[in-house]
Parts: C-alpha cells; structure tokens; sequence
C-alpha cells in the first residue's frame, strides 16, 4: 500500500487558502475515484472537492472550520500500489469545482420580456469579491500603517500564529495592530485567530463602557500626532438600537449573504456612485427574438432570451469607450485588455453570483447565447467554478427579469460601472416620420448606468449608455443566428 497525500487545490487566482466546512469522508471510509472528499469554502466561492484516486482515507489533517493555506496536505489516502507508485506529488487541484450558493431559477418570460435570473446588485467575482485578497489586504495594511502609526497584520505575528488575508483585512479595517490581534485568543488550530473570533472580540470590545480614567489620561497625554483619528475612523457612525418584538423572528444570515453584505457596503463606500438614465426603443430587438426563438430552440436546442443581445451591445459600446472598462487602484487607472462581462444572476435562496463571459467582443452572438444559457444551467446544478466568476471588467444586471421597471444597481468592485436593465413594456410614444409625427405603440425599456464618478463622469457616462442604446435600437432585424 501507499501513502497519497491530498493537498489544498488552488481554487482561483489570487485565492491562497480555503476552510474545510464539511468532511464528506470519514476515516476508514473506501473512496471512488471522483468522489467528494470535502466541501471547502473561500472569500469567492465554495466548492466540492472529489478525490483524484481510488483508496481509504487514513487520516484527516484538518478539523472541520479549520483553514488551510494553498498546497497544505490536508489529508492522507491509502492506495494500492502502482508501477511507478501512486504519486505523492499529484497534482489535487483539477477539481470539478461545485458552486453551493443556491440554485438559479429559471428565467422568467412573458408576452414583453425574458432574461436569465438577475438582480439589483451583484456579488463579487474574483477580481470583484467579497473580500479583500491577500495581496490587497497586505498593501492596504501598509497605507494604514503609515497614517496611523500602527503595526499592520502581517502572516505571523511574533508568537507564530499565522493570520488569514480575511482576518488581517479585518484588523486593518478596525485599525487593530498586531501587537493587539495577538493577544486575542484563537479557537482554531494551534490556538489560530479565525474570523468569528475577532469579531466576537470587536462586539466585546464595542459593548464594554468607555476606557478608565488612567487610559484616558495617558491618552491625553500622548504626543498630537498619535492621537490623529485615522480616516476610517471618522466614517464610522453609531448603529441605531435595534427592537425585536416577542412574535418577531431573528435569523442569521447565510455565508454568501454575509459576503454579498459586506461587498455591496465596500462598494458605496469606495466609489462615488452616480446613476444615469436612458429609454430605449426595443422595437428591432423584439421583432427579431420572436422571429428566431423558435428556430433556435428547434435547431440548437436552446433558449433565445434577450441577454446575449444586451451583452454584445455592452461588449461593443466598451470597445468603443474602453476607458469604461478599468479598475482603479488609488490614484492608478488599470485599463483592461480583454472585454469580459458579468452578468449578476439571482439564486433561488434569494443570493446572487456573478459568471462571466470572457472577451465577449471576439465572440459572435449565438456564441454569447449558448456560453449565456451554459452558465446559467450549471449555475442551477451548482457547477460553477471559481475561475467562471472571476476577472470580470464590467457588469449587467437585469431587474426586468422581476418585473422593475429600473433600478440604481450598485458597482461591482473592483468595475467602475454596471448596467441596469429594466422591464421592457409597450408604451404610447411619438414616431417622427417624414410626413410629420404620430402617436404609436412601441416596446420601450429603460436601462440604468451606474459610475465611479472618480473616474467615469457624466459626459464619459452618458455617452457610454448613449452608445449602449444605438446597438440596441438599431439592432439589425435580418440577423442571423
């Protein structure tokens, strides 16, 4: 027999660790090849990791909670042995990975309009997410450290104990140095900080009455320069009390939604969101998915929804306006190479996820289409995997698909804009014609631009959407597909 050992998969870019939240396996257990070994769940995403061979499991490294860093050997497998043995080495990372968020319904369609799930805000992918990375967390760490004088978290204190990139995003956060993050006692693995537990200490130290009078005596009798206020501090504003009455029901929120919470929070407070409006005339758009939903469901089996359309238009308006497509990182602006749009999809527990469609502008629209109705669908199954959610330059999230008529969607970081797509409904307008205007009955929509007025102002805003617009309303009826 022989000793496999199943390391950390790398589950995205920039992702350096993961938390074992379930063991699937037990000790002692026979396992299959394929089959799910553990769930694991990172800052982006969580995933089900089936094993890469056939044996019993002889030991479990890590408990359930605990977090283990990328190529960590997490568990040891007995094996039969092999000509050539079976690899310690192999490599564990070509998982298929499992999005557990929820599931996706179907997309809804009536008489006026069908998009894929959607909805007003969008969750983060890779380049988005839900929490800072490593890297990020390590740079801010080091800003916060030179304004406020202050120790930043850093991997490992001086004890040893090693601090995850979301514990040390935390601690810079709350302006918490190392030299306080290590007196704080830790319930994971080898007395490891993990996030609950500096939050519990966080409520604690919020909850305890104002610091004695020798505390404040030596605060005042710091030097003027320490006791400046650090910048995130001013931000911070007293949370009302909350009353619960006795038939009321308090529930906690699920991981995703915490993340989702948190994103939408960071987003308002890193962007300056300015929010601008435009109706479109869908009349080409509608005639032609009438025309071709049919054929397209008998010939390439799949559904034609309006999505794909809006995603082309968006892909093209981006290339002609690339300085929409960027990131900003302080006072640098990051334009982006490839044209890779999200498109913020709504999960049946009520949380959202966000696929994306890489280079988008190289792709035709039946291509968009099928990649559209694939990500979906795998979605639902929960199939995603963590690179499918990841480096998005730019986001679409479609509020008609419920019913909105428009919405003020909120950026998907680290994106300076995403776009809002509402109901299509028929409505009286005036037709400008040759011989003069009439009143007539036309499908309009209204579609809402979300900016980081930092760096897209309403002149580069405006003429973004406007251009978003022309593709949509002179949409070619005698496309084919």
């Amino acid at each position: 027999m022989a000793r496999f050992e199943l390391k950390m998969p790398k589950l995205g870019e920039s992702i350096t660790e993961a938390t074992i939240t379930k063991w699937l396996k037990n000790v002692g257990d026979t396992i299959e090849l394929d089959d799910p070994i553990l769930e694991l769940s990172t800052d982006k995403v969580d995933s089900e990791i089936p094993s890469p061979v056939e044996g019993v499991l002889k030991e479990q490294l890590f408990n359930e909670g605990d977090t283990a860093e990328v190529d960590t050997v997490i568990a040891i497998i007995e094996v039969e042995d092999e000509e050539g043995d079976a690899g310690d080495d192999a490599d564990t990372s070509s998982s298929d990975d499992k999005d557990k968020a929820g599931q996706a319904p179907e997309a809804k369609e009536d008489s006026d309009q069908s998009q894929p799930d959607a909805s007003d805000q969008s969750q983060p992918d890779a380049s988005d997410q839900s929490q800072p990375d490593a890297e990020a967390a390590a740079k801010t760490a080091e800003t916060t450290s030179e304004t406020t004088g202050s120790t930043p978290a850093g991997k490992k204190g001086e004890s040893g104990r090693f601090y995850s990139p979301l514990v040390r995003s935390i601690a810079m956060e709350e302006n918490i140095p190392m030299e306080e993050l290590e007196t704080i006692p830790g319930t994971g693995k080898n007395n490891r900080l993990t996030k609950d537990d500096l939050l519990a200490y966080l409520k604690k130290r919020k909850e305890q009455p104002a610091a004695e009078p020798s505390a404040k005596k030596e605060k005042s009798a710091a030097p003027k320069a320490e006791q400046a206020t650090p910048k995130s501090e001013t931000k911070q504003v007293q949370k009302p009390d909350i009353y619960v009455g006795e038939q009321d029901e308090v529930v906690e929120m699920d991981r995703m939604r915490k993340l989702i919470a948190d994103h939408m929070v960071m987003s308002e407070d890193t962007s300056v969101h300015i929010t601008l409006f435009r109706e479109v005339d869908m009349t080409n758009v509608v005639q032609w998915r009438n025309k071709n939903k049919k054929i397209v469901q008998e010939r390439e089996q799949e559904k034609l929804t309006f999505t794909p359309v809006f995603i082309d238009a968006v892909a093209k308006a981006l290339r002609d306006y690339p300085m929409v497509n960027v990131s900003l990182d302080g006072y640098k602006i990051i334009k982006r190479k490839n044209i890779n749009v999200g498109m913020a999809t709504a999960l049946s527990d009520g949380n959202l996820i966000v696929p994306v469609i890489k280079n988008a502008d190289h792709k035709s629209l039946l291509g968009i289409m099928k990649e559209v109705n694939d990500l979906a669908t795998r979605a639902r199954n929960s199939k995603l995997k963590p690179e499918e959610i990841q480096g998005g330059t730019f986001s679409v999230t479609n509020f008609g698909t419920f019913g909105a008529t428009m919405g003020t969607p909120i950026i998907n970081q680290p994106q300076v804009a995403i776009l809002g797509v509402g109901l299509i409904q028929k409505k009286p307008v005036v037709i400008e014609g040759p011989d003069g205007d009439s009143i007539g009955i036309r499908p309009r929509m209204d579609l809402s631009l979300a900016c980081d007025h930092r760096i897209v102002d309403g002149a580069l805003g405006g003429m973004f959407l406007q251009k978003v617009a022309e593709y949509l309303e002179n949409f070619d009826v005698n496309q084919k597909i």
